[in-house]
């Protein structure tokens, strides 16, 4: 579900923002505002970003090779990150440089005033229905979480990047509307800075939160407290294990999570029922949670010693 909402939000942020590309290079030819150079320049680097997570998304489901036993899951991350990086560059500073241009050297907008509003209202208006699409299926995984802990939370990087950029180029808009209105109401083109200034901020700091909370999943973050409970709870379930003398997650990817867990078992019991007993934990494991694709568990013979251990779980 999270990988085709993904998918949908992307391919819808992707349409509008190309269609809103064109018409914002068409105001700043006919007006030479900054605000409409800054928002399209914004436009063409969402578009790019959009393209970049679709590709991620596409070689993340090549097939385990020998030299990468695990898959490539993580290379959506990888792509996203990338993202975070294209928005900075591309988008804020670039921003923040044409800001500072204008600022030093303030020109109104003398010739086809009216382009620019009108172009920002469409904008709003595309922009607004492909933020509905993201925050809609963002809510089928979202559940009760907040929408903070969402972005901090997900492992499918997809959703949160869309919601940030689509929040992102709605402000921008925003920003961007009052500096070409105030610029008309004044005849002052420093307005005209001011916005395009206030655009380059917005996505700098986007920039880094999401390079932020990218960077997380590509180091390698465990399941969540959520997933972890329901895993303790199969692995316990069953018969012939006494406790877990403890227990590591990993996610491979959005979708794939590794388990590798170290289980107390009975010294009396012999190796067929031991051998026995783990097939029937693995298959409690993948029915708990179906995610957990890559599941190891190595019985031992429980030692007091072990729970003292920072990596010890209680029984």
């Amino acid at each position: 579900m999270s990988a085709e909402g993904g998918t949908r939000a992307i391919i819808a942020a992707l349409s509008a923002n190309l269609g809103i590309a064109v018409t914002k290079f068409i105001a700043w030819l006919l007006t030479s505002s900054s605000s409409m150079l800054a928002e399209s320049i914004h436009s063409v680097a969402d578009s790019g970003n959009q393209l970049l997570l679709l590709i991620g998304g596409k070689r993340s489901q090549r097939r385990a090779t020998p030299e990468h036993p695990f898959g490539f899951g993580r290379e959506r991350y990888v792509y996203a990150f990338i993202v975070s990086i294209v928005l900075f560059t591309v988008g804020g500073l670039f921003a923040l440089y044409e800001a500072y241009h204008k600022i030093q050297h303030p020109e109104p907008i003398e010739s086809w005033q009216w382009v620019p509003i009108v172009v920002l209202v469409i904008a709003i208006g595309l922009e607004g229905y492909s933020f509905r699409t993201a925050i809609k299926e963002s809510n089928h995984t979202r559940g009760k979480a907040s929408w903070v802990d969402f972005v901090r939370r997900a492992k499918a990087p997809e959703l949160p990047v869309v919601l940030l950029e689509d929040s992102g180029a709605l402000l921008g808009l925003i920003f961007a509307f009052f500096g070409v209105v105030l610029t008309l109401i004044t005849g002052n083109g420093i307005w005209d800075g001011i916005g395009t200034a206030a655009i380059g901020l917005l996505l700098v700091a986007i920039a880094a939160v999401l390079a932020v909370e990218t960077k997380s999943l590509l180091i390698g973050e465990g399941a969540s407290p959520e997933a972890t409970r329901q895993i303790e709870q199969a692995v316990l379930a069953g018969e012939g294990i006494e406790r877990i003398i403890h227990m590591k997650t990993l996610h491979l990817g959005p979708e794939e999570l590794l388990v590798a867990v170290k289980i107390a078992v009975p010294s009396s019991e012999r190796a067929d029922e031991v051998a026995r007993h783990i097939d029937e934990t693995e298959k409690r494991i993948r029915d708990a949670v179906p995610i957990a694709r890559v599941i190891y568990i190595e019985p031992d013979i429980y030692r007091p010693a072990d729970a003292s251990t920072p990596a010890a779980a209680p029984a």
